[in-house]
């Protein structure tokens, strides 16, 4: 009850001095928008990489040509990572005898157009040339239709599996089922639509169309072209065996001796999320830089409040004194008047905060989320800032002499 009745005084106090009090909760709702908004960005971008950073279900790995810094191998030196051909991509699958899918994959390109009559896509499809193991090894399902089959690998049919995005696009909510689109001046026949995917930073994993992987080579080729080997295996525990028969296995398709580094990279899609997250520690760093710098400002301001405050009320504090209270009610009062005020602040910064981290987020791919662990942070930083900057304009309130207080004019 008293601490309620010291809030409702601290109130009253905050409202005899609006502009000032407004002035210092603004510095303080600044700091804890820049602290809670970076990490809300982040937070949500975290989570969004967690579910569809890459094109790689859970328990797959990728052999490829480069590592992009997302090397797993044993050694951390730099080698030349020589670009991986059709004939050692299909030598690897065919010689890979343990229990796990392997699919041979080429990255035709991502700046394609699809068309279907009037209706076209903007220039951001993607081409993926692949086999009957690409939905196992990339994590994707099929809404409708059926998954590319040997013989269409075989014979290089033109037929096509598109992504939800290039559905909705060129059919709306029809079915392309067996209809006709064109891809790049190829005309391809749709056979199945996968599952809505989704994608992180723009990578949309919605605007793939897979064709046969000698369909790709015959009618999509690129210069330099090096292929991906995904491989999928169904126990979790069986990853890590797997990484290393596979890394054993390409060695010997690539005719590597023994004291020779590998010149290919194995990459899981929980090692590029973790890495990004890596490259977003210096983003953290700086959000706590300028929320602290913030916060230390509006402490300031806060003290500064606080003794005018006192000054200005020194008759009133006498007069409390005078009719009983003691020191420590009114140190009391004085603190939780600070933390009042820097609550308020402290709010307001974690709605902007919110609003403005999920905006960015979202802009750049990521998912809504409210951080309550940074919230609740922000709320017990800003309980510290108002007793540190309100301690001492407390401490020098309490220990006012009632008799000269009531003189003061």
């Amino acid at each position: 009850m008293r601490l309620w009745q010291n809030i409702q005084i601290a109130l009253n106090a905050i409202g005899g001095n609006l502009t000032r009090t407004i002035i210092t909760c603004l510095i303080i709702s600044i700091g804890i928008m820049a602290l809670v908004g970076i990490l809300t960005a982040i937070d949500g971008i975290e989570s969004s990489l967690s579910k569809n950073f890459s094109f790689m279900g859970a328990n797959s790995f990728n052999i490829q040509n480069r590592s992009s810094g997302f090397s797993l191998g044993r050694n951390s030196k730099r080698v030349f990572h020589e670009n991986i051909s059709y004939k050692e991509a299909m030598e690897f699958k065919e010689r890979f005898d343990m229990d796990a899918a392997v699919s041979v994959i080429s990255n035709n390109t991502w700046v394609a157009v699809a068309k279907a009559g009037s209706e076209k896509t903007n220039p951001n499809t993607g081409v993926v040339g692949s086999d009957a193991n690409y939905m196992r090894a990339s994590g994707y399902s099929l809404e409708e239709g059926r998954n590319l089959n040997p013989a269409d690998i075989e014979k290089g049919n033109n037929v096509v599996i598109i992504g939800q995005e290039i559905k909705t696009k060129l059919f709306g909510n029809r079915s392309p089922l067996n209809k006709d689109i064109s891809i790049g001046g190829v005309k391809l026949r749709v056979i199945g639509v996968f599952d809505k995917k989704g994608g992180a930073f723009d990578f949309g994993g919605d605007r793939v169309a897979v064709v046969p992987v000698s369909l790709a080579r015959a009618q999509f080729p690129r210069s330099n072209m090096s292929y991906t080997i995904a491989v999928a295996v169904e126990d979790v525990m069986m990853l890590e065996p797997a990484i290393d028969y596979s890394t054993s296995l390409f060695r010997q398709v690539r005719k590597l001796r023994i004291k020779e580094e590998e010149n290919f990279s194995i990459v899981k899609s929980d090692s590029i999320t973790q890495v990004a997250m890596e490259s977003l520690q210096m983003v953290i760093i700086a959000a706590i830089l300028i929320a602290t710098i913030t916060l230390l400002g509006a402490a300031i301001a806060l003290m500064n409040i606080m003794l005018v405050s006192v000054t200005e009320r020194t008759k009133e504090i006498g007069t409390r004194k005078a009719i009983g209270a003691k020191s420590s009610t009114v140190l009391n009062q004085f603190v939780i008047e600070a933390i009042t005020i820097c609550q308020i602040g402290g709010l307001g910064g974690v709605i902007l905060g919110i609003i403005v981290g999920n905006i960015t987020s979202n802009a750049i791919g990521g998912s809504f989320i409210i951080p309550w662990n940074w919230v609740i942070l922000a709320l017990v930083v800003c309980t510290i800032v108002g007793l540190s900057a309100g301690i001492w304009p407390a401490y020098k309130a309490s220990k006012i002499d009632p008799i000269e207080a009531l003189r003061h004019e």
